[in-house]
């Protein structure tokens, strides 16, 4: 277990999904965000942080021995608003790191980092970088830093390319890319408890029956998904329609993404 575990991004879907189901994993966890969570619990610590504030975010990892990093945003958006948090933030995260004895750091990535590969095409952590828009590239340059990290220093991280974290399938891609909440949390338990971690890309996906990745890079860690989208296909087919399958939306793996304009600041 855990002495301390940092959740930046409390206040994100994510965040609100997850981080109030993981106080077994550390004896005791810290919250950060840029606005207090209306939901923070009594027993739990928050800390308000811009991931843009260097100073600040060494005082958020200070102290901890394990850090779930989902703060930044979340979002396709311009190249200014992802620059701060995105990208100088993760340098901030792993400055802070370095100088705070390197904990154990689970980084949630993007499945935008491989967005432009077609949906009939099947993926394993080798997989060249595809970003899909600003928001995909900023993913791919924190796994960089997380590597060069890695190599440099010897800092784990787990590199996590987020398909679509839910409560339920929404609509036809989710059903390749559904990764269930309580699946994220079992990955979670695994990436702080393992023996060995390195510094993997693992896709956080679940058991579904379309999926486009393949992890068999990390069966070492023990993690085995549990939910499968397919539980949910019936009801994904009488509420969504599906898309044209000349839409960008049904080519691609990043979906809508791959579909969008450059958003100009």
């Amino acid at each position: 277990m855990l002495e301390k575990l940092l959740i930046t991004g409390a206040a994100g879907v994510v965040g609100r999904l997850v981080s109030d189901k993981l106080s077994h994993v550390a004896k005791s966890v810290r919250l950060s965000d840029i606005a207090e969570p209306a939901d923070l619990r009594e027993d739990e610590e928050f800390i308000a942080c811009d991931l843009g504030d260097r100073d600040g975010v060494d005082r958020l990892v200070a102290g901890c021995d394990g850090v779930l990093h989902l703060g930044g945003v979340s979002t396709e958006q311009g190249f200014g608003k992802i620059l701060n948090a995105n990208i100088v933030g993760v340098h901030n995260l792993y400055e802070a790191a370095r100088r705070h004895g390197q904990p154990r750091i689970l980084l949630a990535s993007s499945n935008h980092v491989v967005g432009f590969y077609r949906q009939d095409e099947r993926l394993d952590a080798n997989a060249t970088h595809r970003p899909d828009g600003w928001y995909g590239v900023s993913k791919s340059f924190a796994e960089a830093v997380a590597l060069m990290y890695f190599h440099k220093f010897g800092q784990e991280t787990a590199m996590v390319r987020i398909g679509s974290c839910f409560p339920e399938p929404v609509d036809v891609r989710m059903l390749s890319t559904w990764f269930a909440p309580e699946d994220f949390i079992a990955l979670v338990e695994r990436v702080f408890a393992a023996p060995r971690l390195g510094c993997p890309v693992i896709y956080g996906v679940s058991d579904n029956d379309a999926t486009w990745w393949d992890n068999s890079d990390v069966a070492y860690l023990g993690w085995r998904p549990r939910r499968n989208s397919g539980d949910f296909a019936a009801k994904v087919a009488a509420t969504a329609a599906a898309p044209d399958k000349d839409d960008p939306v049904a080519l691609y793996q990043g979906g809508k993404f791959a579909a969008g304009p450059i958003i100009e600041d």
